[in-house]
């Protein structure tokens, strides 16, 4: 039986981290699968020996690995810095130009960091931070201009660091500085073949080359006014920043501080550029708070509490595993102009599983492999016996070539509606993969010793739960929950087996019609669609392509 094992999915732990700005489709990593023989599209049941279904790579526990979901991190990133500031009740701190240069001499000097340490964190949480809103196949042209000094070193280690995330940097490195750490970085991006640009060799119009602007020309230690090349840049920064519709031009990503701003008052005259997003490192600079950009992001996750404590900061938490956190107002969003432009593998009729129930075990194969949180969480949709539908999340637990199998509580919502209508409807959605699978078909309890059997491997404690809570029924408060747990508790504490209530137990839902989807540049998507049709008296798939 192709099982998913609930414990394995659920204690499992994870071989490697994935990094907070990116996670690779496993179809594009790994070694290609062999291709299917050949079949036509139409093919019988094959009553052939069930294959199990692989066991997922070791995980992390479930709150980790969430923490590594970049929908999770964006969502939570936002929830964390506003309870934090809500619960104290204070902004996060910024810095005047002299306390930002007293931090960094202590971190250089008693607390043990090297400015090739701090670079290298910095310019990771640059690249980070790029990767959280400009997303590739959008915005995959950069254009990293870099200063003499400390802030051009962060823009040449974040111009590597988004050359392996997949962007396709340029640098404008007009005044190099002649010391060993500035000439080791320049030839680890020569290695990667990442073009320099001479300042005249840039093109006239900066629109058509780049999608994004990294501004990395001048820090918080900068005094007076820029001089050539740098004054000409700055311009041609504030023609950009001017140019009302942002579709119409690349975005613009300041490191720290917007060069040609005081650190402190800001754009003092009005005259200088304004970005579409600033990366603050260490803390933000007096002259954040001028900033109106959609999008800032604090970075550096490197600040020890000797540090915290002296200057009294307030920093937001960083979420997960990752190097940058929003802070400040969330941009406003035109929901109407959210999209994805899908970048993905053809999807092709000869490339499929003649069988798909095999076709599902390679995808779910795959999206374990690739650590997809939850990939066994899916969408099940009833209807009760009017027609009136209802959805909700549940976890897949038993796949095999006779259904699906699910468990619940047979007294909730979705148990109601199917024994009125023995019909639903199951979404797998992988987001990261650009991949969902839609399956519809009729609906049967298991056997009541199946359910006996997954019930006893479940944690005591979804035990107690399973008995406790009479889902779907009004209750009046979190506490009588709490309390018929606890009561519970103590009554099994003995470690004496919890009785399978009756009204609890699973659902098996056999297919009569399956969908791949997988997403394509242009809303041109793949749909293949897998029905049962009778052929010479035998019950076969057919597979079929659908318009998206």
């Amino acid at each position: 039986m192709l099982t998913v094992a609930a414990s394995a999915l659920r204690n499992n732990k994870k071989s490697t981290a994935a990094a907070c700005f990116s996670l690779a489709m496993p179809f594009l990593l790994s070694s290609p699968t062999p291709p299917p023989p050949p079949h036509s599209s139409s093919l019988p049941r094959s009553p052939s020996p069930r294959p199990r279904l692989p066991l997922p790579p070791p995980r992390r526990a479930a709150l980790v690995t969430a923490a590594q979901d970049p929908r999770w991190r964006r969502a939570m990133a936002s929830l964390a810095v506003s309870a934090s500031a809500s619960a104290s009740g204070e902004e996060v701190t910024h810095l005047a130009q002299r306390e930002a240069a007293e931090i960094d001499e202590q971190l250089m000097g008693p607390l043990g960091f090297s400015v090739d340490q701090l670079m290298e964190l910095a310019g990771l949480s640059v690249a980070a931070a790029v990767a959280e809103v400009y997303k590739l196949g959008e915005h995959t042209r950069v254009l990293v201009i870099c200063g003499p000094g400390n802030n051009g070193g962060d823009g040449l280690v974040a111009a590597r660091h988004l050359h392996h995330f997949g962007y396709k940097p340029s640098v404008c490195y007009p005044k190099r500085t002649p010391k060993p750490l500035y000439s080791g970085l320049c030839t680890q991006l020569e290695s990667l073949t990442i073009p320099f640009v001479p300042v005249e060799d840039l093109p006239a119009n900066l629109s058509e080359e780049f999608d994004i602007i990294i501004d990395a020309m001048f820090g918080f230690s900068f005094h007076g006014t820029p001089r050539p090349p740098f004054d000409d840049l700055i311009n041609r920064l504030v023609s950009l920043s001017a140019i009302d519709n942002s579709a119409k031009r690349p975005a613009i990503v300041s490191v720290d501080i917007p060069s040609g701003w005081h650190v402190e008052e800001g754009d003092i005259n009005g005259g200088g550029f304004k970005p579409d997003m600033l990366v603050s490192l260490t803390a933000p600079k007096l002259c954040a708070k001028k900033f109106t950009g959609p999008h800032h992001f604090l970075g550096g996750r490197f600040v020890p509490p000797p540090i915290v404590s002296k200057y009294k900061l307030h920093l937001p938490p960083y979420p997960g595993t990752s190097m940058c956190v929003r802070i400040g107002k969330a941009p406003s969003v035109d929901i109407s102009s959210l999209r994805e432009n899908y970048i993905s593998p053809e999807l092709l009729e000869n490339q499929v599983m003649p069988d798909p129930f095999d076709q599902f075990v390679r995808w779910f194969d795959e999206a374990v492999t690739a650590g997809l949180r939850e990939p066994n969480a899916m969408a099940l949709t009833t209807a009760d016996k009017e027609g009136k539908p209802s959805s909700r999340m549940v976890l897949l637990k038993g796949v095999d070539k006779q259904g699906f199998v699910w468990y619940t509580n047979y007294g909730s919502q979705k148990a109601h509606d199917l024994s009125e209508n023995p019909n639903a409807a199951l979404l797998f959605y992988w987001n990261e993969m650009n991949r969902q699978v839609r399956v519809e078909g009729s609906v049967q309890k298991v056997p009541e010793e199946e359910s006996e059997k997954y019930f006893h491997s479940r944690p005591r404690g979804s035990q107690l739960g399973a008995i406790v809570s009479k889902q779907s029924t009004i209750i009046p408060g979190r506490e009588v929950l709490q309390q018929a747990y606890k009561e519970l508790e103590q009554k099994y504490s003995d470690g004496s087996v919890i009785p399978k209530p009756d009204y609890w137990g699973g659902y098996r839902l056999t297919p009569k019609l399956f969908e791949f989807w997988q997403g394509q540049q242009s809303r041109l998507h793949d749909r293949l669609q897998y029905s049962l049709r009778e052929v010479d008296r035998s019950t076969v798939w057919h597979i079929e392509r659908l318009s998206p």
